[in-house]
């Protein structure tokens, strides 16, 4: 299974990651931890280069992560997606016609319990399994929702991203570079 052809989508957290990002043959990937000023610039950079982006709305420096500020960033970046861990946003998203990932961080039965209910109310276009090493819940994630799986997160190696995608993930956010270089699709 891979996510449009990628079984690795990288996360950029720098200009160097964003120029490895538009130098590859990958077409989707992630901004992380980008300040609000470099935003327009950057997705102009990345649509000049048939890049599409998720922007993670969490991390974005500079900007509160609601529905509101979600509204401005679809109407005035036109990101491929949005990630976020707060459903207002993700259903935000999904009214603007973005590309919605809910993230969730599965730590206990508890949070597992309480994303199945966000899940349900949100109804992401696909979800982002964290951290990325726990394959048995990335099986039960995928069969209980029936969405595409994402997982990051403590994914370091070539084996556990194997392991990821054999357990029903379809990608993996990373922003290890020698993992981009690995997986990186052939032109």
């Amino acid at each position: 299974m891979s996510f449009n052809g990628q079984k690795v989508l990288p996360a950029v957290r720098d200009v160097k990651d964003f120029e490895m990002m538009l130098e590859s043959n990958y077409e989707y990937g992630v901004f992380l931890d980008i300040h609000i000023s470099r935003l327009k610039s950057c997705y102009k950079l990345a649509n000049q280069h048939n890049k599409k982006m998720f922007l993670h709305l969490d991390l974005v420096q500079g900007l509160k992560s609601d529905e509101f500020a979600t509204e401005y960033i679809c109407q005035e970046m036109k990101p491929y997606g949005i990630i976020s861990t707060k459903g207002n946003v993700i259903m935000k998203a999904k009214q603007k016609k973005v590309k919605a990932i809910q993230r969730v961080f599965l730590l206990d039965s508890s949070s597992i319990t309480k994303s199945f209910s966000l899940i349900e109310r949100t109804k992401p276009d696909y979800i982002e399994v964290l951290p990325g090493l726990m394959t048995k819940v990335i099986s039960e994630v995928s069969e209980k929702t029936n969405k595409e799986i994402i997982t990051g997160g403590l994914i370091s190696t070539v084996e556990e991203v194997e392991a990821a995608i054999e357990a029903g993930a379809s990608a993996i956010t990373t922003s290890d570079r020698e993992l981009w270089k690995h997986f990186e699709p052939e032109s």
